[in-house]
């Protein structure tokens, strides 16, 4: 197995917390902002990244690092095989006897993980949540691009060319680790090793999707601003309750909060997300939802587009090179609403407003690819290594 560094990191916490005492398990778990962490997950499994193997799982199974939300702690729940952690935590090693009973420097353990979509890592957090003195003394992180669907033997094999992510860094337990990555390439794997044993609640990808233009070019006409396909959230006026990233995960909103919310409004304005669209493309219809969204939904909605990186900070569709698409429309709540628009619109860049707050729970853009947008695509994606 080759390895080439290219990467930045830069410490966050070190040492064990304090033994837990009782009442709320967080009000002493240390964290921080971190300056991507408003960047899409790339490891979300509601994307579809999955953990693939891991070495040891002896505690804690190796699934609980991509869970949603944040880890949970049941002071009282214990198995046969010891206190059960929400997160993944293997057994304690060992050294190769009585007289050398520590294991060695080089020891480690290792998780694979399978990102839902490929892409460009920015940074990553290790969340040893709830692992006080049992979270690992450092951790690894490697990252790889391998077509397809790998099995983990051909993902361990010789010629995989696996890049340091973050060289090993030592880690703070119960705490949220974050590492800042700057290699500028596509990656669609990650080795996650821990030295040399201990447990992991979360692990978080933040990044940009970079997708496969031979795979859109084969759809033809798909979502051009699901997160999956290469879309992505610029701005919103409000993330109050929920992020605006929702709106363009897969599927369908399965509750309230998997959508996108507004506080309520208390003046005369309205709020509004602005997306970018994987490339330059043909939009040529448009469904905006709002499952789940009952007595919180939008009340109306608008839709403007423009082409290109126009003047202006593309705050609204009054403003230069936006043109409004879809007027403002009534809304029903919990209700997934159609559009075929009246002539294809080519366009990077697409606004939604709603009236007054509220919120829409997913927004979907349909069309393909223009072949300049195709173009660019490809280039991009060439100069990621792929």
């Amino acid at each position: 197995m080759t390895e080439s560094r290219a990467a930045s990191s830069h410490p966050a916490f070190a040492g064990a917390a304090r033994p837990y005492r009782g009442g709320d398990p967080y009000a002493d778990y240390r964290t921080a902002d971190f300056p991507f962490a408003h960047l899409a997950d790339l490891a979300d499994r509601r994307l579809g990244a999955g953990v693939v193997a891991a070495n040891d799982e002896f505690f804690a199974h190796r699934e609980n690092l991509l869970k949603p939300g944040p880890a949970e702690f049941d002071p009282a729940h214990f198995g046969h095989k010891g206190k059960v952690m929400d997160g993944w935590e293997t057994r304690r090693r060992r050294g190769t006897g009585d007289g050398q009973p520590h294991p060695a420097d080089s020891d480690h353990d290792w998780a694979l993980v399978r990102l839902g979509a490929p892409g460009v890592i920015r940074g990553v957090v290790v969340d040893t949540a709830h692992f006080r003195g049992n979270h690992p003394q450092s951790v690894s992180i490697e990252a790889a691009s391998v077509a397809g669907s790998p099995s983990p033997a051909q993902l361990l094999a010789d010629d995989v060319q696996w890049t340091v992510l973050v060289p090993r860094t030592p880690v703070g337990g119960h705490a949220a680790n974050g590492f800042a990555v700057t290699a500028e390439q596509r990656f669609t794997h990650l080795r996650v090793n821990q030295h040399p044993d201990g447990g992991i609640a979360r692990l978080r990808v933040y990044g940009e999707v970079a997708p496969d233009p031979a795979w859109l070019a084969a759809l033809n006409t798909f979502d051009l601003a699901a997160l999956e396909n290469g879309g992505r959230v610029e701005d919103a006026s409000d993330r109050f309750y929920s992020p605006a990233t929702n709106t363009i995960r897969p599927g369908r909103s399965q509750k309230m909060d998997d959508g996108w919310e507004t506080r309520r409004r208390r003046d005369r304005g309205n709020d509004w997300i602005r997306y970018r669209l994987v490339e330059q493309a043909e939009i040529r219809a448009v469904e905006i939802d709002t499952a789940y969204l009952l007595g919180n939904s939008a009340g109306w909605a608008s839709l403007s587009m423009r082409d290109g990186d126009a003047d202006g900070d593309g705050l609204g569709g009054d403003r230069p090179g936006w043109t409004e698409v879809l007027p403002r429309t009534r809304l029903q709540p919990d209700t997934n609403h159609r559009f075929v628009l009246a002539a294809p619109v080519v366009a990077s860049d697409v606004r939604i407003d709603i009236y007054p707050d509220g919120g829409i729970s997913r927004l979907r853009l349909f069309g393909g690819l223009t072949a300049h947008g195709a173009a660019r695509l490809v280039a991009r994606h060439r100069e990621l290594g792929s």
